[in-house]
């Protein structure tokens, strides 16, 4: 009973507490000189046992304390330390220093986590990513980490927006499958089987029958072929998960888990498709450059600052902030593969022998066949269509023989090249010709039994639709202008590591 009445007592006390708070961006925001204010967070620098810099996670910027030591318990203020988490109860007024024009001083200090400096894992100086991905728990606290999840957070917003204002509904995709949407077969496999004892068939297989299904399942690498569902009943739908690839992979462009955002819509063809992903893409971008502005001025400051003593050829060829009005501002160019693979072959870098892999039509565009499209040919975004069918999935368009006079058959693909990251988002008209679908699900040695129910999609009532695929940490990595998409997502789960 003790122990109930002591927590209802705190309980009351944190309520009171908490709707007295107002955030620092409020504060910020709509200063009113003389009015008492209570604030709380963490504490980024506190100098001369005077002035302390909080944040509390609403802002990029930070609200300056000015505490009169003389008022306060000295023990108290030796704790103000970095990232001690403090609670301030004051009055707003003009700052007399430079960096600020408001300032709180304290009437009231209320330490809430204190810090020990001599333990505490962060410090306050230059931490490399490598060691903050090791302390993720605490990594977010940073500069550079609150900017990168708050903008993350807008670009999921805007996402919803987006499609939402045009009519889309929002679709949950299964995130366990009993298909694979790629065929690539890099899944992670979902059993309740005991793996010590496992059941098996009288050909020594393993017994999926008795697992938790009934049959073999994974995790999905994708929301598609639901999406194709969604899209031929209700007309525009888009899907927005996490998606998992058992890819070993260690590359700063590769995740096992990752989010993706993936629309279908009935009635479109392979040029909709391409007006959709660039009119998308422009939108998610202006939205950031409208709504964070503080978080990417910071970020841009933080390139800069990090190419200062880099070769000018390893220099961003503009700052991230002119980066991202250029790719506004301007239509992305679009070619087909035939014409990128011409391209690539008649480069200066292909016949000095620069490329590490040969570009050949027929075979996939490697990441450095894709930057140097973007960066050095166009200097701007590339939509590439009409791959290769041999190369590309099952499930997209066979074209017309001789499309594009390319020297074999090609499909409705299309790929958008970004610079930095190279592909940030693939798609295609889907193939809605039940005959022609069933001959490539039997080249691809797909069962028909696995996709009975997407092939009866074409023969009841079908008709031509297309989408796409964006992943969504790249287009962060992208507007961030981060270098390694493990920091822009909070938890990377990667070869080797699931940590948190």
């Amino acid at each position: 009973m003790c122990f109930l009445k002591i927590r209802r007592t705190f309980a009351a006390s944190n309520d009171e507490i908490m709707i007295r708070r107002t955030d620092i961006a409020t504060v910020l925001a709509n200063s009113d000189i003389g009015q008492e204010v209570t604030v709380m967070g963490w504490v980024r620098a506190f100098r001369s046992n005077r002035f302390s810099a909080l944040y509390d996670g609403s802002s990029a910027k930070t609200l300056q304390i000015v505490v009169d030591f003389e008022r306060f318990d000295e023990n108290l203020l030796k704790k103000i330390t970095f990232h001690a988490c403090i609670g301030v109860t004051g009055r707003l007024q003009e700052s007399q220093g430079a960096g600020q024009a408001i300032e709180v001083l304290a009437d009231k200090i209320e330490l809430w986590g204190a810090t020990d400096p001599e333990q505490y894992p962060l410090q306050p100086k230059f931490q490399t990513m490598e060691f903050l991905r090791e302390k993720a728990h605490f990594r977010m606290r940073t500069n550079t980490f609150s900017s990168v999840f708050r903008i993350r957070h807008g670009i999921a917003y805007a996402i919803h927006k987006y499609f939402h204002d045009r009519g889309y509904f929002y679709l949950h995709a299964p995130i366990i499958t009993g298909s694979d949407a790629e065929g690539a077969g890099e899944m992670f496999r979902v059993t309740t089987l005991d793996l010590d004892h496992l059941p098996r068939t009288e050909s020594g297989e393993v017994d999926f029958e008795a697992d938790f299904f009934g049959k073999a399942t994974n995790l999905t690498v994708s929301g598609q072929l639901q999406g194709e569902i969604g899209a031929l009943a209700l007309g525009k739908v888009y899907t927005f998960g996490p998606t998992f690839r058992a890819e070993n992979s260690n590359t700063t462009r590769h995740l096992a888990e990752f989010w993706m955002i993936e629309p279908e819509v009935a009635f479109f063809d392979i040029e909709d498709n391409m007006n959709l992903v660039e009119d998308f893409l422009k939108y998610l971008i202006r939205f950031v450059l409208d709504n964070y502005a503080d978080d990417l001025a910071f970020l841009d400051q933080r390139i800069a600052d990090l190419e200062k003593n880099m070769k000018t050829e390893d220099r961003r060829p503009m700052p991230l902030v002119d980066t991202l009005r250029f790719v506004v501002d301007n239509e992305f160019e679009r070619i087909t593969y035939t014409e990128a693979i011409r391209l690539l072959r008649d480069s200066k870098e292909f016949k000095k022998d620069r490329f590490e892999f040969t570009p050949e039509w027929g075979k996939d565009l490697q990441a450095e066949h894709e930057r140097w499209l973007v960066e050095k040919h166009f200097k701007k975004p590339v939509i590439v269509r009409n791959y290769p069918a041999a190369i590309k999935a099952f499930y997209m368009r066979i074209n017309e023989p001789g499309t594009d006079g390319a020297p074999g058959d090609t499909v409705a693909a299309m790929d958008v090249l970004f610079p930095g990251i190279g592909e940030v988002v693939g798609g295609s008209q889907r193939e809605e010709r039940h005959d022609v679908l069933l001959e490539r699900v039997k080249a691809f040695g797909i069962p028909e039994e696995e996709l009975w129910w997407y092939l009866e999609l074409r023969k009841f009532g079908g008709c031509p639709h297309a989408g796409f695929g964006l992943g969504f940490e790249r287009m962060v990595l992208f507007i961030t202008g981060m270098g390694n998409i493990r920091d822009v997502i909070p938890f990377p789960r990667t070869p080797q590591s699931a940590e948190f």
